[in-house]
């Protein structure tokens, strides 16, 4: 399925984010899964009254991440992603495991009938808040052929927030999203620093006029900037769509609304 398949446009799709509550085994986990899957799917009902294009369902309360993330993560994330897809048949769904879990990612979308996975280190080392984190499209694309799974778009991080590419300094983010489209991505994510802070329009502008596939911003959008990444072909929005802007608070159903409207009324 192409970008424009899934989502009906080509320019300033809004993909809202669900950051569901820390998971069974993790630091931070005390809820029990039917409360999780209950608090996603009372968000997503936010995000579709708005009118929201897309979701994307990540388990961002799991601090600290680890890279051995364990059957009890995959299996709760599952259940929560077949809850939403319940309640919206036909919305553009996709999900993201922290941390660079792609390949169990691409299993769960498959279980839950997802569309779409984020996926952290596609191309190129670097060295993440984890530890060092080496390339895995080979590998994820190999998986993705052995389940079943090529319906299964996989957008991917290039010289991603939260990390250090000293070691790849010597290539460029047009080098990068070159690279990334010769390994197949589907589409490429570009971001700041951190979570919600922007994004470089200039970054944005380079990489798309260097590779043929979609680019998404995956940080620092809100109501104010929202016109400096309309060329994007995907705006993916958490930090600003939370009360206070804080990615850890509740689905503010007020800040969804009034950007959903200003990008309705940008884009006509």
């Amino acid at each position: 399925m192409t970008f424009l398949k899934l989502f009906g446009r080509l320019k300033s799709v809004v993909i809202g984010m669900i950051h569901v509550q820390a998971l069974p085994g993790t630091p931070l986990g005390s809820m029990q899964i039917s409360q999780i899957t209950e608090e996603a799917c009372r968000e997503a009902e936010i995000y579709h009254n708005a009118g929201i294009d897309g979701l994307i369902i990540e388990n961002m309360h799991d601090i600290p991440y680890s890279f051995s993330v364990g059957p009890e993560v995959c299996a709760s994330m599952t259940a929560v992603c077949v809850a939403v897809r319940g309640l919206y048949p036909s919305l553009p769904l996709g999900v993201q495991i922290l941390s660079a879990a792609n390949q169990h990612a691409l299993a769960v979308a498959l279980a839950s009938g997802l569309d779409f996975i984020r996926a952290e280190g596609y191309v190129f080392s670097h060295v993440a808040d984890e530890g060092l984190l080496n390339a895995c499209a080979g590998e994820l694309l190999r998986y993705r052929k052995h389940i079943g799974a090529d319906h299964v778009q996989v957008f991917t991080d290039i010289k991603k927030k939260h990390s250090s590419h000293a070691v790849t300094s010597d290539v460029s983010i047009e080098e990068t999203a070159q690279a990334a489209e010769f390994a197949l991505s589907d589409g490429l994510i570009i971001t700041g620093t951190a979570t919600g802070v922007q994004a470089d329009p200039r970054e944005l502008r380079a990489v798309a006029q260097s590779v043929g596939i979609p680019v998404l911003i995956g940080s620092g959008v809100t109501y104010d900037n929202v016109e400096r990444y309309l060329d994007a072909n995907a705006m993916i929005v958490g930090s600003h769509f939370k009360k206070g802007g804080n990615w850890a608070n509740p689905v503010d159903p007020e800040r969804v609304r009034k950007f959903v409207g200003k990008v309705n009324e940008l884009r006509r």
